[in-house]
């Protein structure tokens, strides 16, 4: 494109700014409320600027072929008509709302309804009110408004693309025709797929986290269901992916001696390898087996042989199948080098009749890390009013770096002095008690105290009174929070307040906690968080006396949770951005 092309290019989008100045200048209908009339308003439409000298041909704009057929009427849509053959607080746009409810309404909270924005032209319903009318009105207009984007839709050539097409369910006139379609079925109940052939076995050393559990033939079926609730058995388990699953299965009941997935044998037979493709086996060991009969009683076996199912017909020929498999828990001990060590199965085995058809049964897969003991949590994620505060300590020389070293007494990481009946600080020392979530708290005592005992001792002791033994550095932002998720913790801010009096005893008197916490998460379920702990040190002067008298002081501790939730503000998704590049010619010649 040389330069001659230039005057053609600029006619063009001169041309293009014309058409579109020209449609600006369209009529607008208004309409009032509880008026007869509909008065066109008077606008004044802006002259098409041409710039084609004589004789030269006209070249197609945008205004040229037909415009979109809108697909919904803006007239009679209203988004904020939630409450049907009844008017809506401040939505303009109800039928059902009248002058009298329009009197009370503050402002429309829909003032514009239009469809797709990214069209060319398009209408667009604006409601306002008039409260100066007596009764007051609504004021609606329908106007045609032009977007000023390039990047417009101007003519919708595929309908279809402008609303969801609703699937087409299989039936017995068009499932031949799908078959072809679609060449088959993905997914099935039984699936024809074999793990025998280990298409993805991992070349690693030791197990990581989802890497899949093989077995000395293929790999750890755990059942689930996938496309349905039936079950599918050729799904394997994962390394250190807890599940917790429910099935059906429909089963015939005079073949269930024949079928695997009843029979005890198929879960407790595979032989675990220790580490992947290593030939070192972990056998599966049964821990328990309970027996479940027709009316629920449980009753626990004393062995743990492997049970058979077996067809049994009862009076009046009525058949059930016994021993058959309803639940499965596998429990695996793994070490920190991802090794299996352990592999535990419970079992529960019931008896089935054809009311009970299909079958429903359980599989849990849960996995244990070797040498360690579960620290029951104070809340999944977010705290639990009544739980105990979970707390840790700056790590010492010798602990994992970037982590927080927690005790496993949850009930010993946070605490305060408690109070007694006797309000005797020396009699209660070393009696603590856990500052719970959500509990403001208040424990006090007396201390003795004569001209004989020094200052530094007094201090010492009053300290170790309101600290205890070990005063926390960290507090858990929620109550799942693990050790070594630093960033998950909450520093401790310690303060010290005492008088500037010089040659007197600061004697501290008082332990003030204030534990800040928001609501955090889905408006639906929102979780409790901490996010900021202060403890405040309270000290006062303590003048000397030579009486010789004994002086009572108290001491008190106090725990106050604050609300610091923000408003709750409802989110909505933000539109996909178009993240598209020009090519490096596209305003060649201008640059």
């Amino acid at each position: 494109m040389g330069p001659r092309g230039l005057p053609r290019l600029l006619l063009v989008l001169l041309d293009c700014w014309a058409s579109v100045n020209a449609q600006a200048g369209t009529t607008l209908v208004v309409t009032t409320e509880g008026l007869n009339s509909t008065e066109p308003a008077p606008t004044t439409p802006r002259p098409a600027l041409s710039a084609r000298p004589p004789g030269t041909p006209s070249v197609p704009g945008p205004s040229a072929g037909p415009r979109p057929t809108p697909v919904t009427d803006v007239a009679a849509l209203c988004v904020c008509d939630l409450s049907p053959a009844q008017c809506d607080v401040n939505c303009c746009c109800d039928p059902d709302c009248s002058s009298v409810d329009f009197s009370v309404f503050s402002d429309c909270s829909v003032p514009v309804v239009m469809g797709d924005s990214q069209f060319c032209s398009q209408k667009a319903a604006i409601y306002s009110l008039n409260l100066t009318a007596n009764p007051p009105q609504r004021i609606f207009k329908v106007v045609d408004q032009i977007n000023p984007s390039i990047f417009c839709i101007h003519i919708t050539n595929y309908k279809p693309a402008l609303s969801f097409i609703d699937p087409e369910v299989p039936d017995e006139n068009n499932f031949d025709k799908l078959m072809k379609t679609f060449h088959g079925f993905s997914l099935n109940a039984e699936s024809d797929v074999s793990l025998t052939d280990k298409p993805d076995v991992p070349n690693t050393t030791k197990y990581e986290y989802g890497v899949l559990l093989q077995t000395s033939d293929s790999f750890l079926r755990f059942p689930s269901p996938l496309a349905s609730s039936l079950c599918t058995d050729n799904n394997p388990a994962a390394f250190l992916m807890n599940q917790a699953v429910k099935c059906t299965r429909r089963i015939n009941l005079e073949q269930c001696e024949e079928m695997e997935a009843l029979r005890m044998a198929h879960y407790s037979s595979p032989n675990i390898l220790r580490v992947p493709n290593s030939k070192t086996k972990v056998p599966i060991t049964v821990q328990s087996t309970v027996i479940q009969s027709l009316n629920k009683t449980l009753t626990r076996l004393a062995d743990t042989h492997v049970l058979e199912p077996v067809l049994v017909e009862e009076a009046g020929a009525v058949k059930v199948c016994t021993r058959v498999v309803l639940e499965v828990k596998y429990s695996l001990t793994y070490t920190e080098a991802g090794e299996v060590t352990k592999a535990d199965l419970s079992l529960l085995l019931g008896t089935v009749s054809d009311a009970e058809l299909p079958l429903q049964q359980k599989f849990e897969i849960h996995f244990v890390q070797q040498n360690t003991k579960p620290v029951p949590l104070s809340g999944n994620p977010g705290y639990v009013v009544g739980l105990p505060l979970a707390a840790g300590f700056q790590p010492h020389k010798g602990y994992p770096f970037g982590s927080v070293e927690k005790t496993m007494n949850r009930y010993g990481q946070f605490t305060i002095l408690r109070s007694t009946a006797e309000q005797d600080c020396l009699a209660v020392e070393g009696i603590r008690t856990p500052v719970l979530f959500g509990y403001n708290m208040q424990s006090g005592c007396k201390l003795r105290l004569t001209s004989t005992i020094t200052c530094p001792l007094v201090v010492e002791k009053v300290k170790s009174l309101l600290k205890g033994q070990g005063f926390p550095d960290y507090v858990a932002s929620f109550g799942n929070s693990q050790a070594q998720d630093v960033l998950d913790w909450v520093p401790v801010h310690f303060i010290t307040q005492a008088p500037h009096t010089k040659d007197v005893c600061q004697l501290p008197l008082a332990l003030v906690i204030e534990v800040k916490w928001t609501k955090y998460g889905s408006l639906l379920n929102p979780q409790a968080k901490i996010v900021n702990v202060t403890a405040n040190l309270i000290s006062s002067s303590y003048p000397k006396t030579n009486s010789g008298k004994e002086r009572t002081i108290l001491i008190s501790t106090a725990v106050t949770f604050v609300d610091v939730s923000a408003p709750a503000v409802a989110g909505f998704r933000a539109r996909p951005t178009i993240n598209a590049k020009l090519p490096f010619n596209f305003f060649f010649p201008f640059v």
